[in-house]
């Protein structure tokens, strides 16, 4: 999908059995993060305004924990089936696009993206919420739907339908390509 779109796609992984802020604290991946976008940013032509951080499961949980202290920087979040978000000191205001199976049994729907996306609401994010027939897993129809999040500011599937609408207007300071400047700042559980 990330072809067809015309998108470079980072996709680390953790440096250990799971991301590391959900064992303890930010630590080794979110360094190792910061140094694979310094490298894309030194090889890419990347216009900041576009960047976009995703995930599934406990990595869609890190990119919502992550994108939110850091929406000046990512501009929208996708999290595919997340458990949870750690807090901290957001910045900015992403966009963000989160997708559930209904018969989830590794992460259950009830217990996790039902929870999430009423309180990212309720601290007035503009939140799009795709529940599906499915269990733990991105479905094609899903995957595409991020994708097409991750591409357009103010993406929602009003009444579900699924065309964008009107792209949110955003004044943002420029960020320096050069430097990700990436926070990582301990919070609670979300």
């Amino acid at each position: 999908f990330a072809a067809d779109a015309g998108v470079a796609v980072l996709a680390p992984d953790s440096r250990g059995a799971t991301w590391d802020v959900i064992r303890n604290a930010y630590g080794l991946d979110v360094r190792f993060i910061e140094r694979a976008l310094q490298t894309v940013f030194a090889t890419l032509p990347v216009d900041p305004a576009k960047l976009t951080i995703g995930g599934f499961s406990d990595g869609a949980s890190y990119a919502i924990s992550l994108g939110l202290i850091n929406g000046d920087m990512f501009r929208r979040i996708i999290a595919f089936s997340p458990g949870f978000y750690v807090g901290g000191e957001a910045r900015g205001r992403p966009d963000i696009f989160v997708s559930h199976g209904t018969a989830d049994q590794i992460l259950p729907i009830d217990r996790c993206s039902r929870i999430i996306v009423p309180a990212l609401k309720k601290q007035g994010y503009t939140v799009t919420f795709r529940q599906f027939d499915g269990g733990h897993e991105i479905p094609p129809h899903i995957a595409r739907e991020g994708m097409r999040a991750a591409l357009v500011t103010g993406y929602t599937i009003p009444n579900g339908r699924e065309a964008p609408h009107g792209p949110r207007a955003l004044v943002e300071a420029q960020l320096d390509p050069h430097t990700t400047g990436l926070r990582a700042t301990p919070g609670v559980a979300g």
